[in-house]
């Protein structure tokens, strides 16, 4: 999600589901600018671009080894599901208001969903879309805006505070706060300015990297003691704009939203030095907020920040480039 977004007023409130839940239970596991693709399918027959529900305005994926992806909406909160073979899809989970901002998968088939202004981290049946958990994990200004799942459970940022949320993946479990530190630069009370967005691990797996927006800057941080690193970043590449980030082996790839871009670097096993290998632009990014990786291509969503979505009709995509 992008800081532009909040001052264009588009950040109302949002309805908040009451109470909170317990985790629900285990279950079955479930540089060169790159042009537009050829036209029609890939090599692999699978759509090169995928449309969302009308009057759905997309903003976090989550890919499971399979090809099913998951988004969420950022107006009302549902959450669709497609087939990125086929590219038919069907809205799992109604939206009740509260938005759905960056979703992970968990290995147990859950879908791990930050909240966005409403505070919550929600977690939702892959399969039937049922609503198994609610955490109210912030109250007032706040903005839960992205999640990864590694070092030990899910871990959720915050965008208007210096804090991580995490939440073990065991069952039973609440979420908890881990305030940022060290080399973090604090960001100011209120909602004006953003501060982490995007989060990912660190190739080695034993941190977190988190892109903070007002700073445009990455950080390594310790998910023991919350203490926070510059990643040193080397080359022409940029998080300007960062949105979502992906990591895969030791390759990062930083979603700049305003950008229109996705600049690809080179990272250290610790993620403390990154090497800028490239920029992948294409005429089909609509302020693009984040991705994820399946069959050798990058599936970029796009919000569409600066379309109409007082139009119940209007839609957006899921693009996918070349890796």
């Amino acid at each position: 999600m992008t800081a532009s977004f909040a001052r264009r007023g588009l950040l109302g409130a949002a309805a908040a589901l009451a109470g909170s839940a317990a985790l629900g239970g285990p279950l079955a596991p479930g540089a060169a600018a790159a042009g537009p693709p050829p036209a029609g399918r890939g090599p692999t027959s699978a759509p090169l671009s995928l449309t969302t529900p009308a009057g759905f305005q997309p903003e976090g994926i989550a890919v499971s080894p399979s090809g099913t992806a998951y988004t969420g909406s950022i107006i009302e909160g549902s959450i669709y599901r497609a087939d990125l073979a086929t590219g038919t899809g069907r809205i799992i989970t109604a939206g009740t208001g509260a938005r759905s901002v960056g979703l992970k998968l968990d290995p147990f088939g859950r879908l791990l969903v930050a909240g966005g202004d409403s505070g919550e981290i929600r977690v939702v049946h892959a399969g039937t879309g049922k609503v198994l958990a609610v955490h109210q994990a912030a109250t007032g200004s706040t903005f839960v805006n992205d999640v990864v799942v590694a070092c030990g459970g899910a871990w959720f940022t915050d965008s208007f505070n210096d804090a991580l949320y995490h939440l073990p993946l065991a069952p039973g479990a609440r979420p908890t706060r881990l305030a940022l530190g060290g080399e973090w630069a604090p960001v100011p009370p209120g909602g004006e300015y953003w501060g982490s967005n995007g989060i990912e691990r660190t190739p080695d797996g034993k941190a977190l990297l988190v892109v903070h927006d007002t700073a445009e800057a990455l950080y390594r941080v310790d998910p023991r003691t919350g203490r926070a690193t510059r990643t040193m970043l080397e080359g022409a590449g940029s998080v300007s704009n960062g949105d979502g980030l992906v990591v895969r082996g030791r390759t990062l790839y930083v979603v700049r939203n305003w950008s229109y871009a996705v600049d690809v670097f080179a990272l250290s096993g610790d993620g403390r030095r990154a090497v800028f290998l490239k920029r992948i632009t294409d005429p089909r990014f609509d302020e693009p907020t984040t991705a994820a990786v399946h069959g050798g291509r990058l599936y970029v969503v796009n919000a569409a920040f600066d379309a109409d979505w007082s139009d119940p009709a209007m839609t957006s995509t899921i693009v996918a480039v070349p890796l």
